[in-house]
Parts: structure tokens; sequence; C-alpha cells
């Protein structure tokens, strides 16, 4: 790029910069020394490739979506939160906001990852476990008692029952008083990577696509702050994946969403802003931070130029990082604080929008109150005192950074091709990249690939050409055993008792005649989202919404593979 051409950026940014608004705080180092709000070639000077990189705020994106970085807003805090019953967890999550934390993010059990209740025999012993057990609408109210809906950003990670837990937090808002049409928020809903990681599905795919287009058109309609999908790279990079293969599988698993949306008649420019990400920070510290940038840039390229968006907020990838949980050890794991402030760097350095770091108990158990602080108040070190908030990517026009956030893309690039490819001649009614992921599902071709990176990973571990501390290298310790965070027994019966006890004063007919008009949505091309509000009002369970459903579309069983 010329050095006109670059001069003419740097003025664009800069009239856009100063328009801005932005946070009264000291921009200046440790010292007191003042920073610029970003940093670029010198004026006069041409910069090959520049337009690759660019300026904050501006197409493509590389360096972040606002001209202002974090000096117009801070990443948003939301740690990742849920155990127990719904009291238990709300005690959590106040002592979470009270502490600083600026959204709450949603842990649910097993039972409830599944469409289960907690009296199903499938649920014996989970129940309360690695998240907050939700059965109906009214656990969904006390999970959020005293805290406004209104006024409260509230991600939910759940991607197979994810619509009716969907309706069960907006009944939960209406019994607050809230405004629904005003509600923020994120609901994962990404059923793709379900098939290609972390294996928590209902139905086939079709009928999970049914539901997911059901949502997006009923937020774009209904409710158009909440964004229905966060399409999720995390658990396929946490399943073993490498940094490309995460970011590729993720961003083709959001051009599917985006067919899908297209398939619907709606307007790409006003649903695709309802579409986030969610990514895996992990421990090399450069290739996080250029898988990011990687990311932002790719997908405001395919919106624009793929699939014709044309208004700037459907060109931004918005995104939610959490640290590794891959990447923590049960030996010596005081020291998985290290790493999760440096993978918390990472992504804050990427241009995260909001960010989750694990607490150092996590390899071993639900995270203690202790741990769970240790974790917010890292963020909270690298926000307040590190400075990494005063500058717009810092790292932008680094030489390594550069090669590295180019490499990455190619390399995405080339996955994204061989996606299509799988979908052949025939490609499915909503579309190519589609059609090429869902056969690369049918056929295993995600989870071998997968498989066979985590192997390469493994053998290098084994062989001690790549080092964990404490594990296999570096094992001497002094350190003691940790205090962890226990679920008692008791959980379980309790929530069972209180299940029985609702369901011996509701309305069973209103609840039977709920439910069936939901299956008779089903059938027809009618919004099966305000049946299923009707059904979750009546205080219909998630199980027999989920049954109900299974018994309709039945269920789905991966195929065995060798």
């Amino acid at each position: 790029m010329d050095a006109d051409e670059i001069d003419a950026g740097r003025a664009r940014w800069q009239a856009r910069y100063d328009a801005a608004r932005k946070r009264d705080a000291d921009f200046t180092t440790l010292s007191g020394m003042p920073v610029d709000p970003v940093y670029g070639p010198p004026e006069g000077s041409a910069y090959p490739g520049f337009e690759r990189i660019g300026w904050p705020g501006e197409y493509p994106y590389t360096r972040g979506l606002y001209p202002t970085g974090y000096r117009g807003r801070t990443w948003t805090i939301r740690q990742f939160a849920g155990f127990g019953n719904a009291q238990q967890t709300n005690e959590r999550y106040k002592m979470i906001l009270g502490a600083g934390g600026g959204g709450l993010s949603v842990a649910f059990d097993m039972p409830t990852l599944m469409g289960r209740d907690s009296d199903d025999p499938q649920a014996l012993g989970e129940v309360g476990h690695c998240g907050v057990a939700i059965d109906t609408a009214t656990d969904m109210q006390a999970l959020f008692d005293g805290i406004d809906l209104a006024d409260v950003t509230t991600s939910m990670t759940i991607s197979g029952p994810a619509v009716p837990v969907f309706c069960m937090y907006l009944v939960a808002a209406e019994r607050q008083g809230a405004d629904l049409s005003k509600l923020d928020g994120t609901l994962q809903t990404d059923i793709f990577k379900e098939y290609i990681a972390q294996k928590e599905w209902l139905f086939d795919p079709e009928p999970h696509l049914r539901l997911i287009g059901d949502l997006m058109e009923y937020c774009a309609r209904e409710i158009p702050r909440y964004k229905p999908l966060s399409v999720s790279g995390y658990h396929i990079r946490e399943a073993g994946s490498t940094a490309a293969q995460e970011l590729a599988y993720t961003l083709a698993d959001g051009f599917g969403y985006v067919e899908l949306g297209l398939s619907r008649g709606l307007d790409v420019n006003v649903f695709a802003p309802g579409l986030s990400f969610f990514f895996d920070s992990h421990l090399d510290f450069f290739e996080e931070i250029a898988k990011f940038r990687a990311a932002r840039r790719i997908w405001a390229r395919w919106l624009r130029d793929v699939y014709g968006a044309t208004s700037e907020k459907a060109l931004w990838l918005r995104f939610h990082t959490q640290t590794a949980g891959v990447s923590l050890t049960a030996q010596q794991p005081v020291n998985n604080v290290v790493r999760t402030a440096v993978e918390a760097l990472a992504a804050v350095l990427g241009g995260t929008n909001s960010l989750h770091t694990n607490a150092l108990d996590e390899t071993l158990a639900l995270p203690t109150d202790e741990s769970a602080e240790i974790a917010l108040r890292t963020q909270q070190v690298l926000m307040e005192e590190t400075g990494v908030v005063n500058v717009a990517d810092p790292l932008g026009g680094s030489w390594y950074v550069e090669a590295l956030t180019d490499k990455i893309e190619a390399e995405a690039e080339e996955i994204f091709a061989r996606i299509r490819q799988l979908g052949g001649e025939g490609p499915h009614q909503i579309g190519p990249m589609t059609s090429g992921i869902l056969r690369g599902i049918e056929d295993g071709w995600f989870t071998g690939h997968i498989a066979e990176s985590a192997f390469v990973y493994q053998q290098a571990l084994e062989k001690g050409d790549k080092k964990i501390v404490g594990v296999n290298c570096h094992t001497g310790t002094v350190a003691k055993e940790l205090e962890i965070l226990r679920i008692s027994h008791e959980v379980e019966l309790e929530q069972r008792r209180v299940l029985a006890e609702r369901k011996s004063v509701r309305d069973e007919s209103a609840v039977r005649a709920a439910v069936a008009r939901m299956v008779e949505a089903s059938r027809t091309d009618e919004n099966m989202i305000p049946a299923m509000l009707d059904a979750v009002r009546a205080e219909a369970t998630l199980g027999e919404i989920c049954d109900a459903l299974r018994a309709e579309w039945g269920t789905y069983r991966e195929p065995a593979r060798f």
C-alpha cells in the first residue's frame, strides 16, 4: 500500500476515534509516559500489504472492531459458573457481580445439557455436578433471583436443548417484569460443534437446524439485541484440534448458519450481527493472538464477498474467549494461575470482546469461591495494572505476528475449500458450506482430523519434544493437596423432591395441551418458539419438552468408526 493510501486511512481512523466515546481513564504508562491510542507506519511511508492490516475499526478489522480499542470500553469480564441447584449458583453469581464481573455465563449440569430432567434415570449421580440443574422455568427464576435480567448480559452455554432452555430464560424475565425486546445476551445453540467435538446432541442435524432457524427468526423480529448463536470453537480446540483447525471449523460452522439464515429469507445485514463466536485461548501466546486477528479478517471478507453483507456490523466478528481448560494440570495446580494469565493476555492482545478465566482447580473439580476469585482477579490485574487497554492492537505490524496471522489465515482457507468439496455436486438446500459440514459429520471427517492432531501432540509430549511443567519436566514440588469443592448427593435428592412437588401442583391438562400444541407446530412451517414458550409458561419440564420432540423426530446416534 502506498503512502498516500496509508495516510488517508490514518485520517479516517482519527476522525472516527475523535467522534467516539472514550472512557475517563489514565492512558499513560506506569511511569507516566503518554501513549498514542494506535500505532502504524510513519507518516509518508509506504508499507507493502498494509491493506491486510489496516486501522482499528475499519475493514478488514484485523486490528479490532472499534477505532478506540479498549479505550472506548474494556472487554466484558464474563465468568462461567454453575453448580448444584439454582439457589447455590445464584449466590456465586452475586459474588461474581459484587466483585466486579460485568456479565454472567451459565454452566449447566449434564442432564440439562442432554435435555433430561433431574428425576430421569439417566440423570442418576449427575445432578448439579458439572453445572447447575434446570428442570423448569421456576429453576430459571431462582437462578436469577435478585439479578435484573434487563440490566445484565447473560450467556448460556448449551446447544442440544438450547431453545427450550432459552424459552425458560424468557419466561423468567417475563416474571421479573422485564421488557423482553430489550434483553441482551448470548445463547450458544451451536449444534454443528456438538457433532464435530462435544457430543451433546438430541436429534439428527436437520431437526436441530429447524429449531435454530426458528430461533434466528424469532430473535431478529422480537429481541434484536439478543444473539441467538455463539459459534463455538472452544470445544473443538479442547478436543485436540490445532489452532488453524479450530479457526477454520468454527468459521465454517458460522458460514453454515449464515446460509441457514439466508435460506429462511432473512436479511444478512439484520441477522448476521446476532451471530457471535466463542474461542479457546491456548498457551502458544503469539499463535493465539494471530488466530484471533485472522478470524476477524476472514469473517469480514467472506460476509462481504461471499454472502453479500453490506452493513458494517454484519461484517464484525465479535467473540468471547475462555482460557484453555485442557492446558490445566492436576500436577502442581497452582501453576495453572500462570497458564491462565498468559492465555488471558493473549485473548486481550487479540482483541477479545469478553473473557472467562479458568480457575486453578478446575482440572480437579468445580472451582471453590477462593479459586473463582483468583480467576476473576487475574482479569482485573490485566485490565487495571498492565497498560494493555491503552493501545489498540499493540502488536500490529510485528513481522512475526503479521506473518503468523497470514499463515493461519491461509491454512484456514485451505480447510474451507476441502469442506466445500465434501458437499459434492448436489449441495444441501441450505447452502454449499452446510452441505460440506453435514457430509463431514456423517463421514467422521472432522473427528478424524481432530483425533489425528491430538495424537501428534500426545506423541510429542511423550517424546519430550513438547513440555508441560510439573508433568513431563520440573516435576519436583513442595505443594500440598488442594481443598476442592464437592457437590453433596443431597443436592440431587432435593432437586428431585422439589421437581416432584412442582409437578404435583401444576395444571397437568394445561401442560399436556401446550406440549401437544408445540408438537403440532413442529409438523408445519410455523415458528415453534411461541408454542414452546406457552409450554414453558405452563411449567412443562425440559425433559417433557425434549422427550416430546424425541418421539416426533427420533434421536441421533453417532455411527461406529474404527
